[in-house]
């Protein structure tokens, strides 16, 4: 079988039919489905069991919630493809998505991981939008740095439900980190990006739903626990930071960023300040001098001010 196709489903009665339908109506047919049941609470289960329809390439597991890593891990320990994707339950493909990554994957042999572009999608203002990868303007396909072109924009290249991972590869890193709430994808998709090339399409193949859960999409939406937030294992990648330009850059850039809302909130300062000390100032925006190394009364008053006027700018619209 070419591809294990695993959905991780937790709470999504009213987006997951969409994530299977999109499976089911893809034009590449030599795949398995399957789908990983974190515990929900919801009718997801049921409406997913549903919407499989006994269909013989496809399976409906249920476990006890663990969370979305040791959804996808489990879903990829039952799977028999050569090939792994993941589709995140409130996500979506277009029905070419397995046909062209499929292409990818025999033009470039030699990755370690493939990706496609792809649109975001903010229902609730009614936008969408291609990613804006930092890919060089007319880039088609082909091995890209990963770190570097992450870096340009920190536009995610590779994400939960645009990736395809050759199985060997995914059993050889360990699958997703267990414990991680925020970046577990991240964490994976580096480990894999340091040993092997990456392929990627610039074309936009998967849709990535901004509207669920806005508080668990992307990196600063939520200040989880230095335990469980990526930015605070990036000691994992110490070796490699020090020897790899691109890939410093990028976790330096990451630092700011994603670390910007606990210095805002005055959460976890102790860890904060231990991972912002490791941060090479030249390489980030200039703006992240004033906000870390300022006293934090003063970064507590213009993080204030500047949500004043936002939020006065948003009434008078």
């Amino acid at each position: 079988m070419r591809f294990s196709v695993v959905i991780p489903l937790y709470n999504k009665a009213s987006y997951v039919s969409k994530a299977i339908g999109s499976v089911l109506e893809q034009t590449f047919k030599d795949y398995e489905l399957i789908v990983v049941d974190d515990g929900s609470k919801d009718d997801s289960g049921n409406i997913a069991l549903q919407c499989l329809g006994g269909r013989e390439n496809c399976r409906f597991i249920h476990q006890e919630n663990a969370g979305v890593s040791m959804a996808r891990n489990k879903g990829v320990t039952l799977s028999h493809g050569e090939y792994v994707c993941f589709l995140d339950a409130d996500d979506w493909w277009e029905p070419t998505f397995l046909e062209k990554m499929d292409a990818l994957v025999s033009e470039f042999p030699e990755a370690g991981i493939f990706g496609s572009n792809y649109i975001i999608v903010n229902e609730t203002k009614q936008k969408t939008r291609v990613a804006h990868i930092g890919v060089d303007q007319g880039f088609v396909k082909g091995y890209i740095n990963y770190c570097q072109i992450y870096a340009r924009t920190l536009y995610m290249p590779l994400t939960s439900s645009s990736v395809v991972i050759p199985v060997k590869v995914f059993a050889e890193t360990g699958g997703f980190p267990q414990g991680i709430k925020q970046g577990e994808d991240f964490l994976l998709w580096m480990r894999i990006a340091l040993k092997h090339k990456v392929a990627f399409l610039n074309f936009p193949l998967a849709y990535y739903n901004q509207d669920v859960d806005p508080a668990n999409r992307g990196v600063v939406a939520n200040c989880y626990s230095p335990d469980s937030f990526m930015t605070f294992h990036f000691n994992q990648f110490e070796e490699e930071e020090r020897e790899n330009k691109d890939l410093k850059i990028l976790l330096d850039r990451i630092r700011v960023f994603s670390l910007l809302r606990f210095r805002n909130e005055n959460l976890y300062p102790l860890r904060v300040r231990e991972e912002i000390a490791k941060v090479d100032f030249s390489n980030v925006d200039k703006k992240y001098w004033f906000y870390y190394k300022m006293p934090y009364v003063m970064v507590w008053t213009e993080n204030k001010i500047r949500l004043f006027f936002s939020r006065l700018k948003q009434r008078m619209r």
